[in-house]
């Protein structure tokens, strides 16, 4: 890229500013017509980090958003969550037509901060996916978020009082639980992809083995895993747990003991051979693993094919 320079936004209401909109009510929260948002003539030339977390939905983008690794296309309504810090990247199309619509609900976490919600937020993983892993809604599932919205944004416009803040994180915190079920539910239904994510993997790892990545390397891990994949190690977790029921470490492990089973019944290696070629440090580690997912020692194993 010719100018990968940053520019980070500290406050809301410089984002305001920036996007040509009049002063935002609350410092520290704020709903936007993403209609009446303006581009900056030079968005697609810089990667941006906001000091807040935005929560959108928007229909007729006409742009791809760079957020980790991967892109989010917006062909359909769909929402997604950047939380602070996070450098994200806006590739505008040249000519834009579609009539854009949706909203994008900004929250400082000086907003959160002295409730429950300031530690909870962090533990919703969609804010970190480094996927195109947006939340794509039913019309149904679409309604419950707008009303949600509405609400808040009653709320805030309405005399603020000593229950407002409370009142508002309350709404945050069921959107958030409504955004997590409709994650869970986006998991289930698109199965033939996630299952192809799942197929990739098991290749993968077969593959690690068979070029004895692991003799050189050391056991694969999670996150060996989820960069060859290119997602999140977040994301490959929650989504095998959603597909199977164990997590990213659960299969490796499982490819190992299989692996070790193959070995310890077709070949004459000693335990400690075996073990240093599937990655183990030390031997002991692998005996120790071995024991615990099978109840038998790799000797009792091997001395049942005799």
């Amino acid at each position: 890229m010719a100018n990968t320079k940053t520019h980070r936004i500290k406050t809301i209401s410089e984002f305001h500013q920036l996007r040509g909109l009049s002063t935002p009510e609350h410092p520290l929260i704020s709903i936007v017509d993403y209609a009446a948002i303006k581009r900056p003539p030079d968005i697609s030339e810089i990667n941006w980090v906001c000091d807040f977390y935005n929560i959108s939905l928007k229909r007729g983008l006409d742009a791809k958003l760079k957020y980790g690794q991967q892109e989010y296309d917006f062909n359909e309504g769909l929402m997604f969550f950047i939380s602070p810090n996070q450098v994200f990247r806006v590739a505008a199309e040249p000519n834009a037509s579609s009539e854009r619509s949706g909203w994008m609900l900004l929250i400082h976490p000086d907003f959160l901060w002295n409730t429950p919600l300031a530690k909870k937020v962090r533990q919703y993983e969609y804010f970190g996916y480094s996927v195109n892993e947006a939340l794509f809604l039913s019309e149904k599932e679409e309604t419950i978020i707008n009303n949600i919205i509405q609400a808040i944004r009653q709320e805030y416009h309405s005399n603020i009082d000593k229950f407002s803040q409370q009142i508002i994180i309350s709404q945050i915190e069921t959107l958030l639980n409504y955004a997590e079920r409709f994650y869970h539910r986006q998991f289930i239904t698109r199965k033939i992809s996630n299952h192809k994510v799942l197929d990739r993997m098991e290749v993968i790892l077969t593959d690690y083995f068979n070029n004895e990545e692991a003799l050189k390397n050391g056991l694969p891990t999670v996150q060996y895993l989820a960069n060859a994949l290119n997602v999140s190690t977040k994301y490959l977790s929650s989504l095998l747990k959603v597909l199977t029921g164990q997590t990213a470490q659960q299969h490796i492990h499982e490819q190992l003991i299989e692996r070790a089973k193959e070995k310890l019944s077709t070949t004459d290696l000693s335990v400690n051979e075996i073990a240093y070629e599937l990655g183990f440090e030390h031997p002991q580690s692998f005996t120790k693993l071995f024991k615990l997912k099978t109840s038998l020692s790799p000797l009792a194993f091997r001395k049942s094919f005799n």
